[in-house]
């Protein structure tokens, strides 16, 4: 078995202004930084093993205080990125629709196979997820491992851990800097605890994607929310 602790990175001006983040670099914002450095102060002293990040900026700056605090060195992992959404990139919700409104609504239905021009449909996504904590998996048996990464890559492990198909909408809370603790045990992934954030209390509540769903999309508990904000 091994244990593995997934946390979201920490805001951006982007998750703010609801824009495709996908795989472009965007930095932390002042929301963003201090997440981080609350995250780093409630992990202090929990320590783990090894520490590992998507290579983007956003997740490296969020690591940043949990290995100064471990004294540890976060180790960037490429396929931990999130997803590429091609053309739409750095694109916010109204744009899109006003521009690409045949793209926004193949978008809107949310089918595994499907890939925006120029990116990566949530199957391929789903592969190269599931291909890096594998991997990480069986370089470390038995250990403790701490991962920050993406709202998009926390989704497909909700889905692998639940049973749940590619398709369709995602159907979990995921917020900033949250902490997701799962297992890797027999080749299966298994869900201990999932978006903690309590020690972000008191701070201004998160950036909402809900802007994005359709008219007719039903409430879920907790609420639906679109991928795009990475």
């Amino acid at each position: 078995m091994t244990e593995l602790l997934f946390i979201r990175h920490g805001e951006t001006d982007w998750n703010r202004q609801q824009r495709f983040q996908g795989q472009i670099d965007v930095p932390l914002n002042a929301i963003g930084r201090e997440q981080a450095a609350r995250l780093g102060a409630r992990l202090a002293g929990d320590r783990h093993d090894a520490l590992f990040t998507s290579d983007l900026q956003r997740a490296r700056q969020t690591a940043e205080p949990l290995a100064a605090a471990w004294q540890a060195p976060a180790v960037p992992v490429r396929d931990l990125r999130e997803q590429s959404f091609g053309v739409l990139e750095g694109l916010d919700f109204p744009t899109i629709q006003a521009r690409h409104p045949d793209l926004w609504e193949r978008w809107r239905e949310h089918r595994a196979d499907y890939a925006l021009p120029g990116g990566e449909s949530q199957r391929d996504f789903h592969a190269r997820v599931l291909r890096a904590v594998r991997e990480l998996a069986a370089a470390m048996p038995g250990r403790r491992v701490a991962v920050v990464t993406h709202g998009g890559v926390l989704d497909m492990l909700w889905r692998t851990a639940h049973g749940l198909p590619l398709d369709g909408y995602r159907a979990c809370a995921i917020p900033n800097t949250g902490l997701n603790r799962l297992r890797w045990v027999g080749g299966t992934l298994q869900v201990d605890q999932w978006a903690d954030d309590a020690h972000l209390a008191g701070m201004p509540a998160q950036a909402s994607a809900q802007a994005a769903l359709p008219a007719a999309e039903p409430a879920l508990a907790p609420p639906a929310t679109p991928a795009a904000a990475g």
